[in-house]
């Protein structure tokens, strides 16, 4: 059970209905930009565990050094992590805590959801744009990680920070949804 309605496994919540066109194209757009980046980010996650497997069998069976694969796999990691963040809260996945929902009356519910939204939605628009000045940072100055490997740091900030985006933009959906839901009620 979540704070936010009982879920069965593997059973996508369904979409608020909202007024607004546009609002309805926007999460139909995020909903397949999320189900894109799902199967790249599942797909990701697989090839970290083949990269480090590769790694444990080469280091032990032929001693040979591994220098690119923890690094590899560990930017695999972070681009499967936050790339799926605004898919999560589009079912609203994120840890939740239950305790306070069943006490709550449905009116005062729905405006402890609402608040932690706008809570959350400043949050991550901080997290974006510190992510979005890591990126710029790293791409101006050429900054690379400090490994024998030296891949460019752009890409994982750029993961990282379009990850975030994409958070932010889920975010603020569902708070325009919860204000159009109430401008209806």
């Amino acid at each position: 059970m979540s704070a936010h309605g009982f879920e069965l496994p593997g059973v996508a919540p369904a979409p608020t209905p909202t007024a607004s066109p546009v609002v309805a194209w926007a999460q139909a757009s995020l909903a397949l930009i999320n189900k894109v980046i799902l199967v790249g980010s599942s797909i990701a996650l697989i090839a970290a565990s083949l990269i480090l497997s590769y790694s444990v069998l080469v280091r032990y069976y032929f001693k040979a050094a591994t220098y690119w694969q923890d690094e590899a796999s560990v930017f695999l990691l972070v681009g499967a992590t936050f790339l799926t963040a605004a898919y999560v809260q589009s079912r609203r996945g994120h840890v939740a805590i239950d305790a306070l929902a069943g006490l709550l009356s449905a009116r005062v519910n729905r405006a402890r959801i609402f608040i932690v939204d706008i809570a959350t939605f400043l949050f991550c628009a901080f997290f974006s744009w510190k992510s979005w000045t890591l990126f710029e940072e790293a791409w101006t100055d050429g900054q690379v990680t400090s490994s024998t490997w030296a891949p460019p740091l752009w890409m994982p900030y750029s993961i990282m920070a379009a990850g975030m985006t994409l958070l932010c933009a889920q975010v603020l959906l569902q708070i325009i949804v919860a204000i159009d839901g109430e401008a209806r009620r």
